[in-house]
């Protein structure tokens, strides 16, 4: 028989003065919980900047440190994905804007798909990790992507 366990918390109330609208920067606020994620995952601005990774993503993408690659444009700081033909080459252009965390920023909607990631070293292995991405609001606009990833 399932067991099912709930629990209830108390209602959270601002206190006087306390602004109850979204704040204005939301690339700002997320980049903060991607910076202590144990999760792998990646903010970028609008202008493809990496704004935040985790350090678990900067290990699933081989990027390095996340401050080697934090204010980088995402395809110059060390990521190398590849096609999955045999021949594994680089992604050309028309496929790069395809990535879950660029088409969310050019959809404005939720993105995902799968990426071969090359080896950090010439001789390790590609890896192949699932992303999913979403857009990230600022005042209605598009300002930004977040995307987790998961190894397959």
């Amino acid at each position: 028989m399932a067991h099912v366990e709930l629990s209830l918390s108390d209602v959270f109330a601002p206190t006087a003065g306390t602004s109850t609208e979204q704040e204005s920067d939301n690339v700002g606020r997320w980049s903060a919980t991607v910076s202590r994620a144990d999760e792998p995952c990646l903010l970028i601005d609008s202008e493809t900047r990496v704004v935040a990774v985790s350090a678990s993503g900067c290990e699933l993408l081989c990027l390095g440190a996340p401050e080697d690659v934090i204010g980088l444009p995402l395809l110059d700081g060390g990521l190398r994905l590849l096609d999955f033909t045999a021949n594994r080459g680089e992604l050309t252009e028309p496929e790069i804007d395809k990535i879950p965390p660029l088409l969310a920023l050019s959809s404005e909607r939720l993105a995902r798909g799968l990426l071969r990631v090359q080896g950090a070293a010439a001789d390790a292995p590609d890896s192949t990790v699932d992303a999913i991405s979403t857009p990230v609001l600022t005042h209605g606009a598009v300002t930004g992507s977040l995307t987790f990833f998961s190894p397959v």
